[in-house]
């Protein structure tokens, strides 16, 4: 059974239980003071604290979607599996899937109606980086109406670890985008939903490392490359945003500004604005103090040119750490670039959070994207 399976999560609730109720049932028996009994206790509470544990890390795991299998949480994810060949894309060539699925909206079995999600492999030729992608296309790819015509495209990052089938399964960037389609309050736009951490385990925060994995690379050359070799998107950086949340929200914002032939538009949700340095990440900079300056935003704003890009920020007043940073930001945008922001009275660093904040930055991004 997979680590995300309800049955995975309902074991470990009714081990949990019946362990609890084990633990009161023998616990009169187990009162006497001699080794055996004292050991039974704490064989007992042992086991039914670390039941209780998983079943809520499980529950956190089911609700965020922080690691998508066993092998993910172990750190022990290998490259993609078998990968069937299909005649895709504007000129037939062949686009590496791993299969295609229907979007959970009304009359989602028919790509007409409601789009199709593929599942892709993104082969990074430039940093030699592999890695899957979920490939969002509205209905209107499949409109007779639309066949000449190139849609805009943006890239959808999960934080990290985070898993890329929580961006329509939790987050809902899809079927948000067929609603305020449906309203005319945004354009036709692909989907390219993505993890950040490409190179796995390590969160390389969508940086190009020092004698380590070229994550920049990757997501301001190759991807865009592959995808819209295969896809009819606009090849130009007025066609391509990113948005993303926690760590994919510093990469939307950090790849923007250092990137703005690839990309003109960025949001970030809850995003940091410089990258951390902790086990996860490893030594990024190389041990280059000023590689770890322009990686800074913050520091960017303040001592280099700004870029003619589009940026939002989202944060709440009460209830994110980033808020205080987020001003802070906002104030020190000079132009050409653009700021606006999403500003919450209360929130947090969490899905809900970012599912009341997404519709109005899907809009705002769809409404500065160009073909």
């Amino acid at each position: 059974m997979g680590l995300t399976s309800k049955k995975v999560l309902l074991l470990a609730v009714v081990i949990a239980v019946a362990l609890f109720i084990l633990t009161i049932w023998l616990w009169p028996r187990l009162s006497k003071g001699n080794w055996r009994a004292v050991l039974g206790r704490i064989g007992l509470l042992l086991a039914t604290q670390i039941s209780l544990f998983a079943s809520i890390g499980l529950f956190a795991n089911h609700s965020f979607g922080f690691y998508a299998s066993w092998a993910d949480l172990f750190g022990q994810e290998q490259a993609p599996g078998v990968v069937t060949d299909y005649e895709s894309g504007p000129n037939g060539t062949k686009l590496k899937m791993l299969g295609t699925q229907r979007v959970s909206v009304p009359g989602g079995s028919e790509p007409k109606v409601g789009g199709r999600i593929d599942k892709v492999l993104v082969r990074g030729e430039t940093s030699k980086i592999n890695s899957p992608a979920y490939v969002y296309l509205p209905p209107q790819y499949f409109q007779p109406e639309y066949a000449h015509r190139k849609f805009p495209a943006a890239v959808v990052l999960t934080g990290y670890p985070g898993t890329a089938e929580a961006l329509y399964k939790k987050l809902h960037f899809p079927q948000t985008q067929h609603n305020l389609v449906k309203q005319h309050k945004t354009q036709p736009t692909v989907l390219v939903m993505m993890r950040p951490t490409v190179a796995p385990p390590r969160d390389t925060e969508c940086m190009d490392i020092p004698r380590g994995p070229q994550t920049e690379t990757f997501f301001t050359r190759d991807l865009r490359t592959d995808i819209s070799t295969h896809y009819r998107i606009g090849t130009e950086a007025k066609s391509w945003g990113i948005i993303g949340d926690s760590t994919g929200g510093y990469c939307a914002l950090k790849m923007t500004m250092r990137h703005p032939d690839a990309y003109s538009t960025a949001v970030g949700l809850s995003a940091n604005y410089r990258a951390p340095l902790d086990a996860t990440t490893g030594d990024l900079f190389g041990g280059d103090r000023q590689l770890e300056r322009e990686n800074n935003l913050l520091w960017r704003q303040q001592h280099l040119p700004a870029p003619p890009v589009n940026l939002l920020v989202t944060s709440s007043k009460q209830g994110e750490p980033n808020y205080r940073h987020t001003l802070r930001f906002i104030e020190q945008t000079k132009s050409p670039s653009r700021v606006a922001s999403i500003i919450l009275d209360s929130g947090g660093h969490n899905f809900n959070t970012w599912r009341r904040e997404i519709p109005a930055a899907m809009d705002w991004l769809g409404d500065h994207l160009k073909v």
